[in-house]
């Protein structure tokens, strides 16, 4: 069966649902294909950043974000074996959203796809799943996909196809377009544990030799984050869940009591690390962005913003072009790279070099085990400012310097705005 379609854009996360609403809200056929019948993955990136905040304003959609139930963070801090150091202080932001968000993904993608589908030319498709495009010459012209429901095949031809389907890109791998691959030292195991109300608030890193943990706090449990190196999951998994309970209590002794959740590996779930960007973003026809182009280290939670812009410059590039119906010039795909490239490098680049800071290529090795930290008090005790690294004692002599990093993170070197004909009030949104 064939059809046709404007635009059509491959993967319902963030960057294509984004995508999918802003192109509907200029007037464009947009269809959005995706594989799975919902939204509901565990263990996504659930962290919306003051950037995006700022943005389901401008879309008026905050009141609907605001109203779903979420965890608030507005400050990062760091425990050495020494004691804590604050290193960001997100009340210092501008503009009216002083904080990171911690939301399911997958309500955040209900509320997308809703708004999206109150616009006449916007399709949702789900359990539709990409399995080669179609061609015109040595133009890209749409997709094939695949009815998971009743295992039917479709064409859908469109004047421009986007690709938005992850790391694990099917377009991408069906268009023959290799990234780049930067070399990361780690793995990360991710898993849960209780928390409790007067355990420290907020986000908290745990660094000791050859360590590195990371806890998101979700408001009853601890989103957690423990570093390995790359390739010995498996290795350390043999090596059964008593072994690394022991070597997590050693990290955060405070944390020893709660270790018994962790039944079993099962409960341990690997996130394969990629840094990868490709070196052009577009074909004749076709265009990749979020993850698809560039996937991102976890370090920093910026994966998911860092998509949803990418989607509101294409949007705003783009929509001309397509409401005008007719085929998209490759030049103004190379458009879109070119604005969204430099923030997307250099974020990638600070990645790296938080790698080597943060690991120095030694991840889950402990060697000598860490001091003693008994309880969350002591988890929030300041360490001496002569034990800590100096860019962190100058944080703490010059607070103000606090803001650096929280504006990094939680807005980035380049935020996008909604443009003008994308824009509601949130009565109109409603």
């Amino acid at each position: 069966m064939s059809e046709r379609t404007t635009c059509v854009v491959v993967g319902g996360g963030p960057a294509g649902l984004v995508l999918g609403l802003l192109l509907a809200r200029g007037g464009v056929e947009v269809t959005v294909l995706e594989k799975h019948a919902d939204f509901l993955r565990d263990f996504r990136g659930d962290t919306v950043h003051a950037s995006t905040l700022t943005l389901l304003d401008e879309l008026g959609l905050g009141a609907r974000f605001a109203a779903l139930p979420q965890r608030r963070v507005d400050r990062a801090q760091v425990q050495l074996d020494s004691g804590t150091a604050r290193i960001a202080d997100l009340t210092r932001l501008p503009g009216a959203h002083q904080h990171i968000a911690l939301v399911p993904q997958w309500d955040f993608l209900d509320l997308i796809a809703d708004a999206a589908e109150e616009e006449q030319t916007f399709t949702l498709r789900r359990n539709a799943e990409v399995v080669g495009l179609l061609t015109d010459s040595s133009r890209v012209a749409g997709v094939r996909y695949r009815d998971r429901t009743d295992g039917t095949e479709h064409a859908l031809r469109a004047g421009l196809t986007v690709a938005c389907d992850g790391r694990g890109s099917a377009v991408r791998s069906a268009a023959g377009m290799l990234p780049r691959s930067f070399g990361v030292p780690m793995d990360v195991w991710w898993f849960r544990l209780p928390r409790r109300a007067d355990d420290p608030a907020g986000g908290l890193g745990r660094i000791s030799t050859g360590q590195f943990a990371v806890l998101i706090d979700r408001g009853d449990y601890w989103q957690c984050a423990y570093l390995i190196r790359k390739g010995t999951d498996a290795q350390l998994r043999a090596a059964g869940i008593e072994r690394f309970r022991d070597r997590f209590a050693g990290l955060l002794p405070w944390l020893t009591d709660r270790l018994d959740a962790l039944g079993s590996f099962d409960d341990v779930k690997l996130l394969d690390v990629r840094l990868e960007r490709l070196r052009r973003w577009d074909r004749n026809g076709l265009l990749l962005i979020g993850d698809a182009a560039h996937a991102m280290s976890p370090v920093g939670g910026v994966g998911i913003n860092l998509a949803v812009a990418d989607a509101v410059a294409a949007a705003r590039l783009l929509v001309p072009a397509l409401r005008s119906g007719g085929i998209v010039p490759r030049s103004l795909l190379r458009r879109v790279q070119r604005r969204r490239w430099w923030a997307t490098a250099l974020i990638q680049t600070g990645q790296r070099l938080a790698h080597r800071a943060i690991l120095g290529g030694r991840a889950a090795d402990p060697g000598t085990p860490p001091p003693t930290v008994t309880g969350p008090q002591d988890a929030t005790a300041e360490a001496p400012a002569h034990t800590l690294p100096l860019p962190l004692r100058l944080a703490r002599r010059f607070p103000v310097l606090q803001g650096v990093p929280a504006r990094l993170i939680a807005i980035g070197p380049l935020p996008e705005h909604a443009p003008q004909w994308a824009r509601r009030s949130p009565e109109a949104a409603r």
